[in-house]
């Protein structure tokens, strides 16, 4: 079995799973609250499959901020196709949306809003931070 579908296998259950030579990181945090994490750790995650519930364009840059190497989304927004095919990253989906919403479901997601227009990984990382934060703070 290769890393993607041991990926997918161990997706049942979390809201993350992420595979290489048979060693997994599965993480029950929403959103892209893993992945955030998993680089502010400096988790070495180059050349790791991942299966994840939600991919938007802001997951996607967070996924090749990483170096993972191939991803299957159970739900997957245009945006976030787009920008793992522009940097070469395999993906296979469930269903493909226009766009990710918020938890409401009343507006676009504001990890969404915050990547808009951004398609460098290293700037998506530094605004999906400072979203983050902004939203800590409101709450």
């Amino acid at each position: 079995m290769n890393d993607l579908q041991m990926a997918i296998d161990g997706l049942d259950g979390h809201t993350i799973c992420l595979c290489k030579d048979g060693r997994i990181i599965t993480s029950d945090k929403r959103g892209i609250a893993p992945m955030a994490d998993f680089i502010s750790e400096q988790r070495d995650m180059r050349g790791y499959s991942a299966a994840d519930l939600i991919v938007g364009k802001a997951a996607a840059l967070l996924f090749v901020k990483a170096g993972i190497k191939a991803v299957f989304a159970q739900t997957v927004s245009l945006g976030g196709l787009e920008t793992l095919r522009r940097y070469g990253v395999p993906c296979s989906y469930g269903e493909v949306t226009d766009f990710i919403v918020n938890r409401q479901g009343t507006d676009i997601c504001p990890m969404e809003r915050a990547v808009q227009g951004v398609n460098d990984p290293d700037e998506a990382y530094a605004r999906i931070c400072a979203q983050m934060s902004e939203l800590k703070k409101a709450r």
